[in-house]
């Protein structure tokens, strides 16, 4: 009875990272592309945006802590850190120790930004567009029977569908901050 427990909340938690951390980079590239309106300025938009990714944390924690607890699948708490060493799913497994641990980095920069300087912390934080889909496919590939549920899918959908909208916007928006740092020219 415990392990269903262990196994339900793994994946409860895993699908509600997925959502926060959706949301996060949606916010982030949407904040990106200087996204403001007098209801949500960006200050709103930059604060939300930080404290869903800390949201997510606390949801990773709880994601990877019932996986290592759960005795099913017999993973460590070293296979949450160090990719590919699990002898469940290594691939997808592995992935999902990827994303984490890009996650981590670009929380660490972000928590010492002032420190590091704006260049540093930009370089790290452009992982996220790595780390997100690379999380994405750690849960479509570790994922069990649930995976091909309906709802599932949808939600799946939905997250890519979102952050390739944000993206594409963020891509093509034109703002004077944004076109100085793009090299280009912004005409009135």
């Amino acid at each position: 009875m415990i392990g269903h427990a262990l196994w339900y909340s793994s994946r409860a938690t895993g699908l509600v990272s997925l959502l926060l951390l959706t949301a996060t980079v949606v916010l982030g590239a949407l904040n990106t592309g200087r996204l403001a309106s007098s209801g949500w300025p960006r200050f709103v938009v930059a604060a939300v945006h930080r404290n869903f990714s800390l949201i997510a944390l606390a949801f990773l924690a709880v994601h990877v802590a019932t996986a290592v607890i759960d005795p099913y699948a017999g993973i460590g708490w070293l296979d949450a850190v160090v990719p590919f060493g699990s002898v469940y799913r290594p691939l997808w497994l592995g992935l999902g120790a990827v994303a984490g641990d890009l996650f981590l980095a670009i929380l660490a920069t972000s928590l010492l930004r002032r420190r590091l300087g704006v260049r540093l912390w930009r370089l790290v934080h452009w992982a996220s567009y790595a780390c997100w889909p690379v999380a994405v496919l750690h849960g479509l590939g570790t994922g069990t029977t649930d995976r091909h549920t309906t709802w599932v899918v949808a939600l799946d959908v939905a997250c890519v569908l979102a952050v390739i909208g944000a993206i594409a916007w963020r891509l093509l928006s034109v703002h004077p901050d944004t076109e100085a740092r793009r090299g280009g020219r912004v005409t009135s």
